[in-house]
């Protein structure tokens, strides 16, 4: 199973794809995609349209693992990454990808074992669980590269049905 994690945000947002079998992970490419301060929001939330969908179209993932947003104090900034990740499911959908959804939470513990390690323990993992000589770099590309991970130890590298938080991509 070829699996794309995605890390949504508006300015930086971190994707990863992996292939999964069993418990064995292989890594394809990751990256992030980012977007200029000074772009109108309008174009910033374009511009991830288009490089996940190019994303996509390169890397022919089946299935996708979105990390879900977790409660910000900062309404505005809640809600320009909600749009962002907005973006990042109607890619998805559009590339016909089935789609899963994690909360920080449930990465964590799928990661070290803890829902709520630190940032710094999963980045650790996820360097050691995909073999990586160093923590991918910006922190969102490795968040990316966890939810895949988290996706790839929840449906046991086969995919298929993950609770209800799956939702097949119209």
């Amino acid at each position: 199973m070829r699996v794309l994690g995605i890390d949504p945000g508006y300015a930086i947002l971190g994707w990863g794809v992996l292939d999964v079998e069993g418990n064995h992970f292989k890594v394809i490419a990751y990256d992030s995609i980012l977007t200029d301060k000074d772009t109108p929001m309008p174009r910033r939330l374009q511009e991830l349209h288009m490089g996940l969908k190019e994303i996509i179209e390169k890397y022919k993932p089946e299935e996708a693992a979105i990390e879900e947003l977790y409660f910000n104090n900062n309404a505005k900034t809640a809600i320009m990454v909600g749009e962002a990740r907005g973006v990042a499911v109607l890619a998805c959908a559009d590339g016909g990808l089935r789609i899963a959804e994690y909360t920080p939470l449930q990465i964590k513990q799928a990661l070290v074992g803890y829902g709520r390690a630190d940032k710094k323990q999963v980045q650790q993992m996820v360097k050691t669980i995909l073999n990586l000589e160093k923590v991918p770099k910006p922190d969102d590309t490795a968040d990316a590269l966890a939810a895949a991970i988290c996706h790839g130890h929840s449906t046991g590298g086969s995919g298929g049905k993950r609770e209800l938080r799956i939702r097949k991509g119209i």
